[in-house]
């Protein structure tokens, strides 16, 4: 992959130019030296192992009539840029909203006639960071469909909503103590502008659904069931909460 061959990334300068002027930072910016450089070097950055296979996976015959995702789309780094930071969106013929993960399952049906894979499935994941890194360095860009508000605005509320026996909500810790420190680990904001994401708790990639899954438990809460509405409601508030930083796919934290 040509792409792969990139080492200080160019689009990192303009994510730091992009949101200067305003008081966001990507969790990237609350790293250390080592763990920004292993982000920004696509040779080291252990996310491009599943970059890779996402990008075999594209053109992969699928289903029983072996349909690839390159008959319809072709050359996902034109076909696909940018796409990935308008995620969540609206879907009006299903009446709905679906991330990309949702996209990538809903093609599968439609299109493939094959099983929607898990949400943390090795290979849902493999194409969904394929397909984040044809947005690298654009902007996150929430559509502005109608359809998308009230989503919005469930996952606002449930932002700001208390959960667990440690009766904590989200913003607490990532609007009023980031950059302070919880169990040793710096607090970042909560921009979800590189999932998938590699962390170095995981040893390995994972959605964005399970990162919020992680912070319920922390709470001592019970999450809600995979298919549950209140994820995508939240992926839909943290994408209008990002709107215009870059976008990071696929990021490393730790």
């Amino acid at each position: 992959m040509k792409h792969r061959a990139l080492v200080l990334l160019p689009w990192l300068l303009a994510a730091n130019a992009a949101v200067a002027d305003d008081a966001r930072r990507s969790g990237l910016q609350f790293m250390g030296p080592a763990l920004q450089a292993l982000q920004r070097d696509d040779g080291q950055n252990p996310a491009m192992l599943w970059v890779q296979d996402g990008e075999q996976l594209w053109r992969a015959p699928t289903g029983p009539g072996g349909k690839r995702c390159a008959d319809c789309h072709g050359d996902a780094p034109r076909s696909m840029a940018g796409v990935a930071a308008r995620y969540p969106a609206w879907d009006a013929a299903r009446g709905g909203a679906l991330n990309l993960a949702g996209r990538i399952n809903a093609c599968r049906q439609q299109h493939q006639q094959a099983a929607p894979l898990p949400t943390e499935h090795a290979d849902l994941l493999a194409l969904s960071a394929y397909l984040g890194l044809q947005s690298r360095g654009q902007p996150v860009s929430p559509p502005a469909d109608a359809g998308l508000v009230a989503l919005r605005k469930q996952g606002q509320v449930l932002w700001q909503q208390r959960l667990g026996q440690i009766n904590l909500a989200c913003l607490h810790c990532h609007d009023q103590r980031a950059g302070q420190r919880l169990g040793g680990a710096v607090i970042p904001q909560g921009h979800a502008t590189g999932y998938p994401t590699y962390r170095l708790e995981w040893q390995g990639l994972g959605s964005l659904q399970r990162r919020l899954r992680g912070c319920v438990v922390g709470v001592r809460a019970e999450p809600w069931a995979a298919d549950a509405p209140e994820w995508l409601a939240l992926e839909a508030w943290l994408a209008q909460r990002a709107a215009g930083m870059p976008v990071e796919t696929p990021a490393v934290r730790p």
